[in-house]
């Protein structure tokens, strides 16, 4: 069940020119090279499966349209896979009559629809940056992780109500075997998805995909839950059915909390603050750094941008300083997985009573 890593990467840097005193131009460059890859060990890798939100760790860079075209094909892929899962279930539930079963397809089929809000935010993170929307829609990713958060709700209302309505009005559960069966076809469908959607959201840093692969693990789990209702029955406990309806209630509502806490941190602009240190060292080794002033990241769909201020020699020229602003760009390019741009000011180290050169600026700060 653990991730494969991959061991070598290309990816395609568009970035803003690192400059020492805030000009604004943009050229693009490649870079093309290997990435060691960090041995992690058995728990730290099963961490990973089982908590899929800590995919700022992922080794694999790619460039923005090949990112968004492995998205789509995730989307379209799993949409296929879970929706013959979901075909299978219904045509069960109506001649089985299982709630359990029922709450179950109807949150393998809203699993399903939610490729239809990621696939719009794929299609849209391709455009290019204009005049209004200067960086880019890349932010569309984190409105389809809205969509899909409330999708989880409502998935998650409707399977509560039916169970509700099967423990006030109980009803045998027909055609068991069938029922075990469709349960054990929604595992498979939603596990190998799940496994699917968290690689693939992981290596090109989707929260929003993440956050599904996530849902489609819950779902798998569930199906398995519709097992012991079958087994309930079979028993003949009618209110089993009801009963483990209420409990895949529950798991959705859990991982309804994940998605949730995911989408938000990705909203309100979070990063992994490993990442942060990260940048910070990768800055403090190059040549001319002085110190590290302001540094922000955050993440634009699933790209990350940084913003930083770098402290060097205040007898070095224009030229010199640029020249330092640039290879800390560079180097931050290398050290921050998923890092396509980097914007780099230069200030001049403070020498005793030297007024501070951003006092102008002071007031605007209160404000």
């Amino acid at each position: 069940m653990s991730d494969r890593h991959e061991h070598e990467h290309e990816h395609h840097h568009e970035h803003g020119h690192a400059h020492a005193h805030g000009s604004a131009h943009e050229p693009r460059h490649e870079h093309d090279h290997p990435r060691p890859h960090s041995a992690a060990g058995l728990r730290h890798r099963l961490t990973h499966l089982l908590r899929p939100h800590s995919h700022e760790t992922a080794d694999k860079l790619d460039s923005a349209l090949e990112s968004s075209a492995r998205g789509m094909r995730a989307l379209w892929v799993s949409l296929a896979v879970l929706g013959v899962t979901a075909l299978v279930q219904a045509v069960v539930v109506v001649v089985s009559g299982s709630v359990a079963l029922l709450g179950d397809t109807v949150h393998n089929t809203a699993d399903a629809l939610t490729a239809v809000p990621l696939g719009i935010a794929f299609v849209l993170g391709r455009r290019a940056a204009n005049r209004r929307f200067t960086y880019g829609y890349g932010r569309a990713e984190d409105l389809a992780g809205i969509v899909i958060v409330l999708t989880i709700a409502a998935s998650a209302a409707f399977a509560a109500w039916t169970a509700v309505d099967r423990l006030l009005d109980p009803r045998p559960m027909e055609h068991i075997p069938a029922v075990a069966v469709a349960a054990l076809v929604g595992f498979a469908g939603n596990e190998w998805v799940a496994r699917y959607r968290i690689r693939v959201g992981r290596a090109i840093g989707s929260a929003a995909l993440v956050a599904d692969g996530l849902h489609a693990r819950t779902d798998g789990f569930t199906s398995l839950a519709v097992l012991l209702s079958a087994g309930g029955a079979a028993l003949g406990w009618q209110l089993a059915d009801p009963i483990v309806g209420l409990a895949i209630t529950a798991a959705i509502t859990l991982v309804l909390r994940d998605a949730a806490r995911e989408v938000f941190r990705r909203v309100m602009d979070a990063v992994d603050p490993a990442l942060v240190d990260r940048a910070e060292r990768a800055l403090r080794e190059v040549a001319g750094v002085r110190e590290v002033g302001e540094l922000r990241l955050r993440w634009i769909g699933h790209r990350l941008r940084a913003e930083v201020a770098v402290v060097v020699d205040g007898e070095v020229t224009v030229r010199q300083a640029h020249a330092i602003a640039v290879d800390a760009e560079h180097a931050l390019l290398h050290a921050v997985p998923r890092l396509t741009a980097a914007l780099v000011h230069a200030d001049p180290q403070p020498v005793p009573g030297e007024a501070d050169p951003h006092l102008a600026l002071a007031h605007h700060a209160k404000a």
